[in-house]
């Protein structure tokens, strides 16, 4: 039967903690984030284990409470001018079995007020593995179009992220994809509402989603010599 994860106090919350970014409200605040934030995104990590596993075989969805598939709340301010210690959004990643961080081919759930949406695909890569990424598009430009040219993806997604102003030195600036050689981040986003995130329905939508994605994710995987 469909189930409902999250509750519309999950935005109310996230909004209220970036009015209130501090340590002391947020102490005040804490079942509230246990009960609307926390415990619901581990539950949601379980069931979606068995939707990933039908997708590929190789990405873990992991419920561990600490380096799992949920992000820590606490913003890293070593070396940020912003202090503030905890992010306004709630972060799931199902990163692939051969990665160790978030810088690794994953499927991704961003929870934010008016601005929720699912990721896909690698998202600031090392200089390496952007290498090989590129040299994937410049190999078999074909490929790259029909891991992006599906209906389904096209529908859903769009391919986006940080980018260079001109070519990457060694490849030819008048490359057709030459679009895609200047992309820092091989990534694409769906936008999910509201409405969507605390309907019964949301862990089918979402994996639906992913499974949308699955020619994107397929396409990466093979450009790192990794299994899909």
């Amino acid at each position: 039967m469909p189930t409902t994860y999250f509750q519309a106090d999950l935005f109310t919350f996230l909004r209220e903690l970036a009015a209130n970014n501090d340590r002391a409200w947020f102490e005040e605040n804490r079942d509230r984030y246990q009960e609307s934030v926390r415990e619901p995104a581990l539950r949601f990590i379980v069931d979606f284990g068995e939707h990933l596993a039908r997708i590929s075989p190789h990405f873990r969805a992991d419920p561990r409470p600490q380096g799992g598939s949920l992000f820590r709340i606490n913003r890293d301010i070593r070396f940020s001018h912003d202090k503030s210690p905890y992010k306004t959004h709630i972060g799931l990643h199902f990163r692939h079995a051969a990665g160790k961080d978030a810088h690794t081919p994953g499927f991704y759930l961003h929870l934010e007020p008016r601005a929720s949406f699912v990721g896909v695909g690698l998202w600031h890569p090392d200089t390496p593995t952007l290498a090989k990424l590129r040299t994937a598009v410049v190999a078999d430009p074909a490929a790259w179009k029909k891991a992006v040219g599906g209906k389904r993806f096209t529908t859903a997604f769009t391919v986006s992220g940080d980018e260079l102003v001109r070519v990457p030195r060694g490849y030819d600036a008048n490359h057709p994809l030459a679009d895609v050689l200047r992309l820092k981040d091989y990534t694409a986003f769906a936008p999910v509402t509201a409405k969507q995130v605390t309907g019964p329905a949301f862990l089918g939508e979402f994996a639906t989603l992913c499974a949308d994605a699955a020619s994107f994710m397929a396409w990466q995987c093979r450009a790192l010599d990794i299994p899909f």
